[in-house]
């Protein structure tokens, strides 16, 4: 063979490489690209209504608060394997870093109940504040934070001791809390429209700031790399709050009767569950107007909502539901009921 054409042998699997790179990334890059479908539908079952609901990536499981118990569901399968049961009236659920126990936000027994992930067996009921709704594992100080919707404080929890360590007083009713993993707490104050902001590590509230543009916060999601704050308002808005400084830097629309909020910190999206419209609102986040691109239309009353980062799914609850009750004094806004039997999960992916 001659120079050249050994020359020309050693260049061409360099050359080759990048391009045959670019083949195997595209379908990724496509994929990203693409609009979310819901993707399958999970029938659970079983009576009664629901709140918040916890993916576990590593665990393969999805925790749903469903009246007085907590289904568990392998989200390979999409089939029940397990319930906790004995409680009052859930809302939440908040897992450690740790893999081995969860953390119940029982509002109805005004406590907090520790469960084994690996039996589902109950180990500790501590009691905390009145109605405690929201609830955060923080990992810097393996500390349990539950959000007391009627007393307006969030009680303190050692993961260690599984003892109340401090209650917090709050500004309003609390509702959705979200934290950066390395100390800092945000909660939305639904009565205030504001956000607080929390160090946990002394325990004391270092910010309260207002948000723009936002009726009933509820909803919270958090990209920590950007510091930055996504709340589900009423009146079909997101407030997106800078996370170091308060600054309102947009008010996205987003469907009506939001309660849950999601963030995709691989491809900068912000997402809103909202049950009224029932529809799932995709934000571009990288975007400096933060635009809406996607209304999915999901199920009426599918409200909450949680994202699995490592599959790129989310999941949202809802039910059939029956005719709505009148108005009375007592009950100026009643519910319609939820059929038995109609709960499901809605799993959205792309």
């Amino acid at each position: 063979m001659s120079t050249r054409f050994r020359i020309r042998a050693l260049i061409q699997p360099i050359a080759v490489a990048p391009l045959l790179c670019g083949f195997l990334a595209a379908p990724a890059i496509l994929a990203a690209q693409q609009p979310y479908k819901i993707i399958d539908r999970w029938k659970i079952g079983g009576d009664g209504g629901w709140d918040d609901l916890h993916a576990d990536s590593a665990a393969h499981r999805l925790y749903l608060t469903h009246g007085t118990r907590v289904d568990v569901v392998d989200t390979q399968s999409g089939m029940l394997v397990g319930s906790i049961t004995g409680l009052h009236g859930t809302h939440g659920v908040a897992l450690d870093d740790a893999g081995k126990f969860g953390y119940i936000s029982d509002g109805g027994g005004n406590a907090v109940v520790v469960f084994d992930r690996a039996t589902l067996a109950t180990v500790a009921t501590i009691p905390v504040g009145k109605n405690p709704d929201a609830i955060v594992f923080e990992s810097a100080t393996q500390t349990v934070w539950a959000f007391d919707g009627r007393s307006n404080d969030v009680s303190v929890i050692s993961a260690g001791t599984r003892k109340l360590v401090a209650t917090i007083p709050l500004p309003g009713k609390p509702e959705f809390a979200a934290g950066d993993g390395k100390g800092l707490i945000y909660d939305n104050i639904e009565d205030k429209n504001e956000v607080v902001r929390i160090d946990a590590h002394t325990n004391a509230i270092t910010a309260t700031w207002p948000l723009t543009g936002c009726d009933s916060p509820s909803g919270l999601a958090i990209d920590v790399a950007a510091s930055r704050l996504f709340s589900v308002c009423d009146g079909k808005r997101m407030a997106v709050t800078d996370a170091n400084t308060g600054k309102s830097l947009a008010n996205p629309v987003i469907g009506d009767g939001p309660d849950g909020a999601g963030f995709d910190p691989a491809h900068k999206l912000a997402f809103a569950s909202c049950g009224g419209t029932g529809t799932f609102t995709v934000i571009d986040a990288s975007a400096a107007n933060y635009p809406a691109i996607e209304n999915l239309p999901t199920q009426r009353g599918a409200r909450t909502m949680t994202y699995d980062a490592a599959t790129d799914r989310a999941y949202l609850v809802s039910a059939e539901f029956g005719p709505r009750p009148d108005q009375t004094p007592d009950n100026p806004r009643p519910r319609p009921p939820v059929l038995p039997g109609s709960f499901v999960v809605l799993v959205v992916g792309r």
